[in-house]
């Protein structure tokens, strides 16, 4: 039998007793037994399959890979997404005809000195979420990668790049990228960090994490290709005014929007009303305001709307007309909310509302409310 593609569901665990056969053609192989002996199973593998261009072991507990996984010349994707792997071999500067190495979620600290030889590399995740919801100032860390960065110049995807004088006075150099995570920017980094941007005209995804809550971010640059952008961090005064980073020009086609730590004072909305082709808007403790208004005719195309850990905000109001295509509306943790948000029938029905962390008298409320009294929702209370 000629086996190209192999998918695991149970493994033995005397494998490494056992020959492989029929694998010396094996091309693809992807494992979906979290308890089998992948260790064991990739040495085999190593040895008996090295033309292997897929190698998927994502959320198995293996914890090592073995020097020999340099002698699959041929493997462009390495898959150890959510394992337990804290080191990478070596080895892996042998495997020049990577194109995807996924870390994501791994115990991996830091990436050897020879990654930086896979030239033919397009996509390179070495991030973990500590909270997927986002809520921390420090809700992921990334992996030390180490200097020679530019010589990746194929790179698409890079989540994540902690920022270092070394690898910002070269980030320009990787025009080709789409997709970039910045983690542990300091305010002083900004201005070359827009330079580099510029010389990446097909960046279409960028997540830029501050070192800190209290460090300014100031991002002025025109990227009108892109569709996602999520700032953790303050903001400097008045930068949605002046930034051409949220300015509505051309043919900018920015989709997804998330504002992190910001603490705006001033109310957002009127700038970001521009951004008519959003279609997601999330502020995590982004607003320090008393008020927000959504006014008619704003975000048109806006399906997913999430509001939270705003100690501050006291009114929300929605207009007739305004978010007229919304899907998913959750208010989180709105403490000085004592009000039903006024207007909110104009956006029935929705297909998820969401009131989370709210107070006792504040769920009366909701029931005592008409516009959301016989429709679907759903609440926890503040503990």
């Amino acid at each position: 039998m000629d086996i190209r593609r192999l998918m695991v569901h149970k493994l033995k665990k005397d494998i490494h007793h056992q020959p492989l056969s029929s694998t010396h053609r094996l091309r693809t192989i992807i494992t979906l037994d979290d308890s089998m002996p992948s260790f064991s199973l990739v040495t085999l593998l190593c040895k008996d399959s090295r033309y292997m261009a897929v190698l998927d072991l994502s959320d198995l507990a293996i914890e090592k890979i073995p020097d020999a996984i340099g002698d699959l010349f041929n493997l462009r994707y390495l898959g150890l997404r959510n394992s337990k792997v804290k080191i990478l071999p070596k080895s892996v500067e042998k495997l020049s005809n990577l194109l995807t190495l996924d870390l994501f979620g791994s115990d991996i600290h830091q990436l050897p000195r020879g990654i930086v030889k896979l030239k033919k590399l397009r996509h390179l995740f070495a991030v973990k979420i500590i909270d997927t919801n986002w809520r921390n100032f420090h809700s992921c860390s990334c992996m030390y990668l180490p200097n020679g960065l530019e010589n990746l110049s194929d790179l698409q995807t890079l989540q994540a790049l902690e920022a270092q004088d070394e690898s910002i006075r070269h980030l320009g150099e990787l025009k080709q990228l789409r997709r970039l995570r910045l983690w542990n920017v300091k305010g002083i980094y900004c201005e070359r960090i827009s330079e580099s941007l510029v010389q990446m005209q097909y960046l279409c995804s960028l997540y830029v994490n501050a070192s800190d809550e209290d460090e300014v971010l100031l991002l002025d640059v025109c990227l009108p290709n892109l569709q996602c952008l999520s700032l953790s961090g303050r903001l400097a005064e008045r930068v949605l005014d002046k930034s051409t980073l949220f300015q509505a020009v051309g043919d900018l086609n920015l989709f997804e929007l998330s504002l992190r730590w910001s603490q705006l004072i001033e109310d957002p909305l009127p700038t970001l009303s521009r951004l008519s082709t959003l279609t997601l808007l999330r502020f995590i403790r982004a607003y320090n305001g008393e008020r927000l208004a959504f006014l008619t005719g704003w975000f048109p195309k806006l399906k997913t709307l999430h509001l939270v850990d705003l100690p501050n905000l006291n009114q929300l109001e929605i207009q007739q007309g305004a978010m007229a295509s919304l899907e998913d509306l959750a208010l989180v943790n709105l403490s000085s909310m004592t009000e039903v948000p006024t207007g909110i029938e104009f956006l029935m029905p929705l297909q998820y509302l969401s009131f989370l962390e709210i107070t006792s008298d504040f769920l009366i409320l909701l029931h005592q409310c008409s516009a959301t009294r016989g429709k679907q929702w759903q609440h926890t209370l503040r503990s």
